[in-house]
């Protein structure tokens, strides 16, 4: 991290600038995704900050979760001057991300069709609540998309929707606006120009509730909720050790149920024709599972994980999001970046889930203080020194260097 630049050079995106315009965690999400992979991403805020910034309880690692690898500009967006500097930094850049209420560029003279025209090879990625259609001016949340896309539905009890406990809409779109925008970046490479992209909240709820949708238009019945659902698979729980643990196995193909009856000494259930194949055991799995339950509340944690571990049986021990702090997995794969918080604390926070080649995702940029590359990114737009200083002065600009 002694020399992002350096670092990044070596990354598949290196070489391409992107100005994040973004805020909460759709934006930044999308813009730390091209970050990581090497995109030079500037993240444009407002003078008073990202507002993430601020957040307290759920939302108080918001920020420096998704916004390492970035550096900071902070500029009035609603002052001409601010609006100049914007454009010259467009002229230079291959994509633009914003997630603001629906028309909002429009309002600020920051629309599509303004920046084309100063860059016609920007690809300039909106992040919305909803695509082109008739709810596409309303606002969004995850939460809101999630009870009216069927998610919240399928993921609480009957009678209780409930929202994920991620922000997992949010993250999925903004993964949708990464892949846009490289694949946009591929075309240009035979058109020349850049070109608007969108992707949303709603539809992105839609894309993750499909099974269920199709599960329905097969079977002509409505799915009930997942803690509700009908198996496919006679064994897919939790369940409970000697020891007081919870383990999720999922027994969901013939090798698994042959090596659990010979290892748990359920010849008898092995030999039964009636239990031959999958949808057989679903069809008698108010028969199976008071054993399998009785089997594993007789085994220690330890002991149970070994043996389903040596059968190469699926499962997954319960855990919170504490726990993967110390998980072996986790840290023997370097999956673990250092990130500074704002209160100055260390923090070990997931990289993105990707390896390719010997390359891992590393933090090259600890999650940026608001304004703290103001200068260096002006002075790269071609600004004078004098030139910065005015635009400081006059309050178009703010500069919070790290070592300030």
């Amino acid at each position: 991290m002694n020399n992002p630049e350096k670092a990044a050079a070596a990354l598949p995106l290196a070489g391409i600038r992107i100005l994040e315009l973004g805020h909460t965690v759709m934006g930044p999400s999308c813009s730390m995704v091209l970050a990581d992979l090497g995109a030079d991403v500037i993240k444009v805020e407002p003078l008073e900050g990202d507002r993430t910034r601020a957040n307290v309880g759920f939302g108080s690692a918001l920020f420096p979760v998704f916004n390492r690898n970035k550096r900071s500009l902070s500029i009035d967006l609603k002052s001409e001057a601010g609006k100049a500097v914007l454009l010259k930094l467009v002229a230079g850049a291959d994509a633009l991300i914003e997630n603001f209420a629906h028309g909002t560029m429009d309002r600020l003279g920051l629309g599509y069709s303004v920046l084309t025209a100063a860059n016609p090879r920007i690809v300039y990625c909106s992040l919305k609540g909803f695509l082109s259609g008739p709810f596409e001016q309303r606002a969004a949340l995850d939460e809101i998309v999630q009870f009216m896309g069927g998610l919240a539905y399928m993921t609480g009890p009957s009678g209780m929707p409930l929202r994920a406990g991620a922000s997992v809409v949010d993250i999925m779109g903004g993964m949708f606006g990464a892949l846009g925008i490289m694949a946009a970046l591929r075309e240009r490479e035979s058109t020349g120009r850049g070109q608007e992209i969108r992707s949303a909240l709603f539809e992105s709820t839609a894309f993750l509730v499909a099974q269920h949708m199709g599960q329905q238009a097969l079977t002509g019945k409505a799915p009930p909720p997942m803690p509700e659902k009908a198996s496919s698979w006679a064994v897919y729980d939790p369940f409970q050790t000697a020891d007081g643990r919870t383990v999720f196995v999922g027994i969901t193909s013939d090798n698994h149920w042959r090596s659990f009856c010979r290892e748990f000494g359920e010849e008898a259930l092995l030999a039964d024709p009636a239990l031959k194949s999958n949808p057989q055991r679903a069809q008698a799995r108010d028969r199976i599972m008071p054993v399998v339950t009785a089997k594993f509340a007789a085994e220690p944690f330890d002991s149970l994980v070994e043996k389903l571990e040596r059968l190469k049986i699926p499962f997954g021990p319960l855990a919170k999001p504490g726990d993967l702090f110390e998980d072996r997995h986790l840290n023997a794969g370097g999956r673990l970046l250092d990130i500074t918080l704002p209160n100055g604390k260390q923090a070990r926070i997931p990289a993105i889930p990707l390896e390719m080649g010997n390359r891992k995702p590393q933090v090259l940029r600890q999650p940026p203080r608001m304004g703290e590359h103001t200068r260096e990114v002006l002075a790269e737009a071609g600004y004078a020194a004098g030139e910065i200083d005015a635009l400081l002065q006059q309050g178009v600009v703010l500069d919070k260097p790290r070592n300030g």
